[in-house]
């Protein structure tokens, strides 16, 4: 995962978005990113929903990347967090205990 996430950035630099975008403006393509992904899933189309789920991938490595952030570390630090809360499913969803 970390070669792919480097190849991401390196793109990234290549195409300038590291140099001339803003956090503000990477979090925004995201948002844009999963809707598309939400309109996939809520179409059933796996290879849309496939793109999209790597688009929204892409967009969070470059984020993290404007933020001086490692997304691995960011999401070993969370796993760290959830794997020890409580909660319930609720209409498939899991729901954490306050």
């Amino acid at each position: 995962m970390r070669l792919l996430m480097e190849d991401v950035v390196k793109w990234a630099e290549e195409k300038g978005i590291l140099d001339n975008s803003t956090s503000l403006r990477q979090f925004v393509k995201t948002q844009e990113e999963v809707t598309e992904l939400l309109d996939a899933l809520t179409r059933g189309h796996k290879v849309d929903t496939a793109d999209a789920l790597g688009d929204v991938l892409v967009t969070l490595i470059i984020l993290a990347e404007l933020e001086e952030l490692d997304l691995e570390q960011c999401l070993d630090d969370v796993l760290q967090i959830i794997t020890k809360r409580t909660g319930t499913m609720v209409d498939g969803v899991f729901v954490k205990n306050d």
